[in-house]
């Protein structure tokens, strides 16, 4: 049945009437998370909250129609633990996915599929399930049990549980989407790293060795003070000295700090001794303590965020030994933020070095609290990124 004649059904006066409120917040509670397991854990309570029912269950049937996941909602440890083992799908829990349709009854154990039942299994009357179906698939099926106050539930209780349905059929295709896109930006990212270390680092190290190898052939062939066999390995010792500066590089990249809310100043404070640690350059931060008081979450994001990408480009293009990280607060409503280096620089107006440099995505950050950011630049002149913000967003 589609969603909105459920919603219309729903309005029809019903002794067993079951109000819309409860029934969009629990749509709004279970289509706002991303996570697959508490999306699946935030339906089987709901459910059994919208059809006041003893029990309840999620199950997620396999390929082969059995169920490979089931939930449960209602049962205490002692109960759990008495029946021993989860219900593999037969019996009445294969009877509702088969039929692809709800399953309402006042007794469960007169019906001629209620078999399977485990030992210490609790006992169960009146049943009603529901398909949880999406694009003609049932995705899951939600069961439920031993109705509170009636002897059985009602055509209300199953329009309930059919829209319940209906929003977790979205809910459970929207999780899984969004497992599929992590699980590809982690494959991306593997494939990207791969590609450095294969290009870039491992190169790097076979070259370095290779100089050895003909450092070491000249000091056989020669006296130990033979020069060009001490500048041979002296080239191969600054060339390890680069590869590690790359792999510090590298690990900026893959261990981003993260943004604690309320604690702009600590965040900052955390992602400046991570880039002295990692590049072993000369960093200071300039932050009043009391700067990001009643400051916007979306603004001291913002901050956090610029501050970080500013850094690790300085480190993979600006071959910087000093830099400055400044935060203050402007009249008229403005926070300013400054990250200046004594690096090589590069040219403003080339699209390539705008690019490679980043520039862009600290642009966009800023651009979206309503900001706007500064960029002056010139070859051996160093960098210095201002983004001037708003204290809350416009």
């Amino acid at each position: 049945m589609a969603l909105d004649e459920l919603l219309e059904l729903s309005l029809v006066d019903d002794p067993c009437h079951v109000p819309l409120d409860p029934i969009h917040e629990a749509a709004l509670a279970v289509t706002s998370e991303l996570s697959l397991p508490k999306v699946l854990q935030k339906i089987v309570h709901l459910a059994r909250d919208l059809a006041s029912a003893e029990y309840s269950a999620l199950g997620i049937p396999g390929p082969d129609g059995m169920l490979e996941q089931f939930l449960i909602s209602g049962m205490t440890e002692a109960e759990i633990a008495r029946m021993g083992r989860w219900p593999a799908g037969a019996g009445l829990l294969r009877e509702v996915i088969e039929r692809g349709a709800p399953l309402r009854l006042r007794d469960l154990r007169k019906h001629p599929k209620a078999v399977g039942f485990c030992k210490g299994h609790p006992h169960m009357t009146s049943f009603l399930g529901v398909p949880i179906i999406a694009r003609g698939e049932t995705v899951g099926v939600l069961y439920l049990t031993d109705k509170i106050g009636r002897a059985e539930f009602c055509e209300a209780d199953e329009r309930a549980i059919e829209m319940l349905a209906a929003y977790a059929a979205v809910a459970i295709q929207n999780a899984k989407l969004y497992q599929q896109v992590q699980r590809l930006a982690v494959l991306e990212e593997r494939e990207r790293i791969g590609m450095d270390l294969h290009d870039g680092i491992i190169q790097s190290i076979y070259a370095v060795g290779l100089t050895l190898e003909h450092g070491a052939m000249l000091m056989d062939e020669a006296p130990v003070q033979d020069p060009q066999a001490r500048q041979i390995i002296q080239r191969a010792i600054d060339g390890l000295n680069q590869i590690i500066r790359d792999i510090r590089n590298y690990i900026l990249d893959l261990r981003p700090q993260r943004m604690r809310p309320h604690d702009l100043v600590g965040s900052l404070r955390r992602v400046v001794q991570e880039f002295r640690a990692n590049t072993l350059d000369d960093i200071s931060l300039e932050v009043p303590p009391d700067v990001g008081k009643d400051l916007g979450e979306d603004i001291s994001t913002a901050i956090f965020l610029i501050t970080q990408e500013a850094l690790a480009n300085a480190a993979k293009h600006a071959d910087a030994s000093a830099l400055n990280v400044r935060v203050d607060r402007l009249d008229r409503g403005h926070i300013i933020l400054t990250v200046q280096d004594n690096g090589r620089g590069f040219n403003e107006t080339s699209t390539e070095a705008v690019v490679g440099h980043g520039l862009s995505n600290m642009q966009l950050r800023a651009n979206a609290v309503g900001g706007r950011l500064h960029v002056r630049s010139a070859p051996g002149e160093g960098t210095m990124i201002t983004a001037i913000l708003p204290i809350s967003t416009p």
